[in-house]
């Protein structure tokens, strides 16, 4: 069977913000119709699993206004310095929220975190060989990450913590499980930071 080729007729942009834009979309149906989509397009994320050399993960809990509480997450951020390198990212939010530096960044997984209306992706990185940010060089946090909660966990009992509904941000759920399984595999699964994003 032939794969239809969707194509969009036409876009109205409903709403442009800092973050996401919101268009709606007329696109033609597999089953000889059209229909209307709703699109988000938002800047791209990156997030960290920084794994020390005992197999303790970092992670960090702050508030998420969206769903009005606080959430355990792993370290990350948007994709908004136009052309920077997604290790550089990756890189910059794990000192900016974990006080962490790390030698080496390998590519876990990449997700389409709600691809039922938001095209936006996140790259997950395993970061190994930490070493803490300089005291003179810690980076200010402000606004929703002035209170983040920083702690080491087992990466076993990360995952555990998943599997008992106590992390359900998608992206640390996806990066931890992800991680779970390429540690079984003797990290013979990772592909280099370098990859292509998708």
């Amino acid at each position: 069977m032939t794969a239809f080729a969707h194509e969009t007729l036409s876009r109205t942009e409903r709403y442009a913000g800092p973050i996401f834009t919101v268009y709606s979309d007329q696109v033609t149906m597999s089953g000889g119709g059209t229909a209307g989509r709703d699109v988000v397009v938002n800047k791209n994320a990156v997030v960290v699993v920084a794994l020390d050399d005992v197999d303790r993960v970092v992670l960090i809990k702050q508030y998420r206004h969206a769903v009005g509480r606080r959430l355990w997450e792993l370290p990350a951020g948007l994709c908004d310095v136009d052309g920077e390198d997604l290790v550089v990212t990756a890189a910059r939010e794990l000192a900016e929220e974990a006080d962490l530096r790390a030698a080496r960044f390998d590519l876990l997984v990449d997700l389409h975190t709600s691809p039922g209306f938001s095209a936006e992706t996140v790259r997950i990185f395993l970061a190994r060989e930490l070493t803490p940010v300089p005291p003179d060089q810690l980076h200010e946090r402000t606004d929703e990450e002035a209170d983040i909660e920083v702690v080491w966990r087992d990466l076993d009992e990360a995952v555990a913590m998943v599997l008992r509904g106590e992390i359900t941000n998608a992206a640390a759920v996806g990066g931890l499980l992800a991680a779970s399984r390429a540690r079984e595999d003797g990290w013979a699964t990772l592909r280099p930071s370098s990859t292509p994003p998708l």
